[in-house]
């Protein structure tokens, strides 16, 4: 194994620490310090898509574990042998499931936050039952109602946790969302907080590093935060 610079180790370890200052900081803003001290946590999800090995062992080395990939392809290259060298890594899958890429998926990642349509929820219910693991999951809501990005049309999310739970028993803990670019995103993350509430689910996978601490406004309990921590890809 190449060893990482003390440097590039260093650097990492000052990004994390910006980054939760941040996360921790509107948490006091928006809850009160009080809970910030004692209550809602809100889990960073380091988004390390399109970087490789030598980017994502320095976050390792400064002990962050909870990662997010977009590709199976990408992340089969990547996090295997990371895996056999540090302990406890939690894997996100973050991007858009193809039901042909299922067993890999439930194979390799810890949680999936991609499930868009009843027809994959079907899928991945018979593969974690194959694979004896019944991993949480997030709904993916199109919360923009954008053609060229996955997720279920807002008013169809409620209906969709509801069949995933009793239909396929899967276990979803919550919803996920990105809202489009170039508008402000507190509305689209406000939306996403009151669907969560009528589904029935407590988790909010919404933010991003442009816009992440509007999203623990908003009630966020994970945030997916790439070019802030790694810089710009």
């Amino acid at each position: 194994m190449t060893e990482t610079p003390i440097s590039t180790a260093n650097t990492a370890t000052n990004q994390l620490g910006v980054i939760q200052a941040r996360i921790e900081g509107a948490i006091s803003r928006f809850d009160g310090a009080s809970n910030s001290a004692e209550g809602r946590k809100v889990t960073l999800v380091a988004v390390s898509k399109t970087f490789g090995i030598a980017e994502i062992e320095p976050m390792l080395l400064s002990g962050h574990r909870i990662f997010g990939e977009n590709r199976i392809q990408e992340a089969k290259l990547k996090w295997p042998g990371l895996r056999a060298r540090y302990p406890n890594i939690q894997l996100h899958l973050i991007g858009p499931l193809q039901t042909n890429k299922v067993k890999e998926a439930v194979g390799l990642f810890d949680v999936i936050e991609t499930i868009d349509r009843e027809k994959l929820a079907a899928h991945l219910s018979r593969e974690m039952l194959a694979q004896h693991r019944r991993l949480p999951c997030f709904v993916q809501v199109n919360i923009g109602g954008e053609a060229q990005k996955a997720g279920v049309p807002p008013d169809a999310c409620v209906a969709l946790v509801k069949t995933c739970r009793e239909v396929y028993d899967l276990n979803i803990i919550g919803l996920m969302c990105i809202p489009p670019a170039n508008q402000p995103a507190g509305p689209y993350f406000a939306q996403l907080a009151g669907l969560a509430k009528l589904a029935g689910v407590e988790a909010l996978s919404m933010g991003m590093s442009a816009d992440f601490e509007t999203a623990i406004a908003m009630g966020a309990t994970h945030v997916r935060v790439g070019s802030a921590l790694f810089g710009s890809r």
